[in-house]
């Protein structure tokens, strides 16, 4: 049987001293032989300096396990040969977190599209309903972070696809994936890989947990069939669209991503007994996350949306088909495998202005099908755009929802966020 003390007096090598690799090391040093290794050998500092490995003379290290950072890509990190022939010893920030507590309940939540807003819309209320509850993971800090721990607090944890598929010892109690689209195929290599990945945090799980998927994804039923599931599984059939309209004012969640979300949201505050008055009095009090469909302006007929979290097709269709009128800013580094499908009643709807350096791609999904033009830069982009609706008197939306990675041009989607904000308001002197 595994426990905590399944990680003490062991030889652990830490890859990757992000945010979550250093707080493992904090963890695990007391105990431990610890050694760290990150490819950016900037990091090697005065701090960790001793504790760094020598990446020359990796083959004569035998560690017991390997900390695996999630942006550690094992077929090209530095130590890919080494990590490779020790595949098997690879455990992930969730393992240590579940050796260490493995008796608080865990609300596990992954998906292509709107973890991190489901994720907080769970955790507010949850906190409404006087839990004692702590939002860790991609979304909030590393769950080995967290303090004053006690035997009723509830985890609400967002996990993405790499720390599922790393993961050894972890199991969630409630396990809900949201929704599955093409997403990090240039990791996973395939859509397959990528459903398996995810799919690991029900498969993991036993018999008393919860797990909650999409009924008519045809991705998570084709390698649902093929596997026993121990845990009792809820497929969510989104027939509660109505329902959640009539009680829901909170316009930022009436697009179709949002609603669909919310059918698991409602499913698992359910599991827990909370009541409908505190479920939709903190849905229409949510104000949203920063740059996820971010209504950062409306007035005067028009509408401005910050969504820059977008790296897919899929996250951006919802808001594509819920406005009008939309002036669509779009485009950087394309994930693989995505591709752009829309209803042809959109088309009409939708002008496309397309930045970045990956102009071919984003013109052969359009070409036929919408209006677009490329310019490059987000203020050239943003300058047309003004030019055009300087006499529209209509209903207009300028959707900044680039549906692909920002590295190209920024170095992060909360950077490209906030130089979309500065620019705009320039252009179009907003208060």
């Amino acid at each position: 049987m595994f426990s905590k003390e399944t990680l003490n007096n062991k030889k652990i090598l830490i890859y990757g001293l992000g945010i979550s690799g250093k707080s493992c090391f904090k963890y695990l040093s007391k105990k431990n032989t610890t050694t760290v290794f990150d490819d950016n050998n900037y990091l090697r500092n005065k701090e960790n300096r001793k504790f760094f490995l020598n990446s020359k003379k990796v083959s004569n290290y035998n560690f017991d396990y390997i900390v695996l950072s999630p942006g550690i890509d094992i077929k090209k990190c530095k130590l890919k040969n080494y990590i490779r022939k020790n595949k098997k010893k690879i455990i992930t920030e969730l393992d240590i977190f579940y050796l260490f507590h493995p008796n608080n309940i865990k609300i596990t939540i992954t998906g292509t599209n709107g973890k991190s807003t489901t994720c907080q819309i769970l955790y507010n209320i949850f906190k409404s309903n006087n839990s004692d509850v702590r939002l860790v993971g991609n979304i909030g800090k590393p769950p080995l972070l967290e303090s004053r721990i006690k035997k009723e607090t509830i985890f609400i944890i967002e996990a993405s696809s790499y720390q599922i598929s790393y993961s050894k010892f972890f199991k969630s109690d409630y396990a809900a994936i949201l929704n599955l689209s093409p997403d990090h195929l240039e990791r996973h290599g395939n859509i397959n890989e990528y459903a398996k990945a995810k799919l690991k945090l029900i498969f993991d799980q036993e018999k008393k947990n919860k797990s909650y998927i999409e009924k008519n994804n045809p991705i998570i039923n084709k390698h649902i069939i093929k596997k026993k599931i121990k845990s009792n599984i809820t497929k969510v059939n989104y027939n509660k669209a109505s329902f959640f309209k009539k009680n829901i004012s909170n316009f930022y969640l009436l697009d179709k991503n949002n609603l669909n979300n919310i059918h698991f949201i409602y499913s698992i505050c359910k599991a827990f007994r909370i009541s409908d008055n505190k479920i939709f009095n903190r849905l229409n009090k949510f104000k949203g996350l920063k740059f996820r469909k971010q209504i950062i302006y409306k007035k005067n007929n028009l509408i401005i949306i910050n969504d820059s979290k977008s790296t897919t097709f899929s996250s951006t269709k919802a808001l594509l088909s819920s406005y009008k009128n939309i002036f669509w800013i779009v485009g950087g580094r394309y994930k693989k495998g995505d591709k752009f499908n829309l209803d042809k009643k959109y088309f009409k709807n939708v002008k496309a202005y397309i930045i970045g350096s990956n102009k071919k791609y984003f013109t052969d999904q359009f070409k036929s099908k919408i209006q677009f033009q490329y310019f490059g830069s987000l203020k050239k982009s943003l300058l047309a755009i003004k030019r055009e609706i300087k006499n529209d008197i209509n209903i207009k939306t300028i959707l900044f929802s680039p549906a692909a990675a920002s590295f190209d041009q920024f170095k992060n989607f909360e950077e490209r966020g906030d130089i979309f904000n500065e620019i705009i308001k320039k252009i179009f002197n907003l208060k």
